[in-house]
């Protein structure tokens, strides 16, 4: 599923601009609460947007599909890939970094007469237009809530050539032209990441899309920071990859790295990858 969990804390514009004698001391910052976005982070403005971590005794995947099959999750995200215009600030920027790395997608993809398998498609945002872009898609979401919306979407659009099915990535099978997996590495663990690209390499026979949060100095002591604000609405954990790590598990399985593009908004950061198979 195409969603990533970030935790939002501030020392308030107006207190990091005001004279120094007025500030308020670090220890008084605040957590705004949890903005469940697919981004990493930034800081600016006064901002600083921290993906957080919490240790709750249940597994991501158990966590990851209670969630975007609750009204809550379910809902906010719904909303935030639609045209809705009920979305704050920071929802709006999340949208548009999502909509940018699927744009990529879309325009580096061959898809006219392409078997595509999109793992984590939530609502069909690339599964979709990559159908009338001429490829048959075979998508799959972990929550039925994210997968039947994304069939509804695909029917209103007159879809034909895409089938929408709830299911864990461990359980899809078969082989396929192209397979993508966008924004839902962030959900998996340093010791499981290579088992989620090694199950990429096994349904492709020849392209695979996937991005992810990187892991850079800079995002990781900020992750490391947001841990020390926890919040009863934490949603999921969060996990950033090293780009050099994901790089060797696609060669691994014979597949190389052609290009790679960082979508950078204010909210959200994903490093997009394109691998092909080499054999």
């Amino acid at each position: 599923m195409a969603a990533m969990r970030i935790l939002a804390c501030v020392a308030a514009a107006s207190a990091l601009q005001a004279p120094a004698q007025t500030r308020r001391p670090a220890t008084k910052l605040q957590a705004l609460g949890v903005v469940e976005g697919l981004g990493a982070l930034a800081v600016g403005g006064g901002l600083a947007v921290l993906l957080a971590e919490d240790n709750r005794d249940i597994d991501d995947k158990t966590e990851v599909e209670r969630y975007f099959n609750g009204e809550e999750g379910f809902g906010r995200w719904n909303k935030i890939y639609s045209e809705s215009d009920d979305v704050n600030g920071v929802q709006q920027e999340i949208r548009d970094g999502h909509a940018q790395t699927i744009d990529k997608v879309l325009s580096w993809a061959e898809a006219d007469g392409r078997t595509v398998c999109d793992l984590g498609c939530g609502v069909g945002s690339l599964a979709i237009p990559l159908a009338q872009k001429g490829a048959t898609v075979s998508a799959s979401d972990i929550s039925n809530a994210m997968a039947t919306e994304a069939s509804k979407r695909a029917a209103a659009a007159g879809i034909t050539t895409a089938t929408f099915e709830t299911s864990d990535m461990e359980n899809v099978n078969g082989e396929y032209d192209t397979v993508s997996c966008i924004d839902v590495m962030i959900h998996y663990p340093t010791d499981k990441m290579v088992g989620l690209v090694d199950k990429l390499c096994a349904l492709s026979k020849d392209k695979i899309y996937v991005s992810f949060a990187p892991k850079t100095p800079q995002l990781a002591v900020l992750k490391k920071v947001g841990s020390l604000f926890p919040g009863p609405s934490k949603a999921t954990r969060a996990y950033l990859h090293k780009e050099e790590d994901v790089v060797a598990a696609l060669a691994k399985n014979g597949f190389k790295v052609d290009r790679s593009h960082l979508t950078s908004q204010n909210f959200y950061f994903s490093l997009l990858l394109e691998a092909t198979a080499t054999a």
